[in-house]
């Protein structure tokens, strides 16, 4: 019995418009439970964009294969205005479950983006090394420009609980699942799932990145 195959297009396309959905989804409940700033409209749908799309634009960038994805294909920009819709109305809804929500969703994005930025590496012809740094890139663009724009230090940069690691984890995974020639679906679902669980597990166990100076 074979498995049956995705073409790697459609898988991609797949998972990262999954990703872009997911991270506009997890900004916009971020920039409304912000009890440092009243974002309004404007400001909510700036800081999802900023999540959904950051990322995959820093990625196809340095990947110089043409104008960014979420520039030359509408249905990314689409797709980050519904997730962004559906994140205010959940946030105004969700009440004190939406904190537990926004680490899920968040959780989720990292896998999917860790996944999806090494396989647009991959699909351009780049090896596993830089491949396995455009997951990265990918997994924690969104994150760092929402914050720079929140007036933040990037969270990846602080001591905390594991997130680029977690991303690191997962886009590591996913390649060498690649390099052994497993079904590109399978490849995708081990690397996104283990990105997620990581960082679920790391919150849920406080596991915590060391800072290089001391007290």
């Amino acid at each position: 019995m074979t498995i049956p195959t995705l073409p790697i297009d459609t898988l991609f396309s797949l998972i990262d418009f999954l990703g872009v959905f997911v991270g506009a989804l997890g900004g916009a409940l971020a920039a409304v439970r912000d009890m440092r700033y009243k974002y309004d409209l404007v400001g909510v749908t700036g800081l999802a964009l900023a999540s959904a799309l950051g990322g995959g634009i820093t990625r196809d960038i340095i990947l110089q294969k043409g104008p960014p994805l979420a520039f030359s294909d509408v249905r990314y920009l689409m797709t980050a205005l519904a997730g962004a819709g559906v994140g205010m109305l959940f946030a105004q809804r969700a009440g004190k479950n939406t904190e537990r929500a926004i680490i899920i969703i968040d959780a989720a994005a990292l896998g999917l983006f860790a996944v999806s930025g090494s396989t647009r590496a991959i699909n351009a012809g780049l090896s596993r090394l830089p491949a396995f740094l455009m997951g990265v890139t990918t997994a924690v663009g969104g994150c760092c420009v929402r914050d720079v724009l929140s007036g933040c230090t990037p969270k990846i940069f602080e001591r905390g609980e594991l997130y680029a690691i977690a991303a690191a984890f997962g886009a590591a995974l996913f390649l060498v699942c690649d390099a052994f020639r497993l079904p590109r679906e399978l490849s995708t679902v081990v690397g996104t799932v283990c990105a997620f669980g990581l960082r679920l597990l790391a919150l849920r166990y406080h596991w915590q990145t060391r800072p290089i100076r001391s007290e």
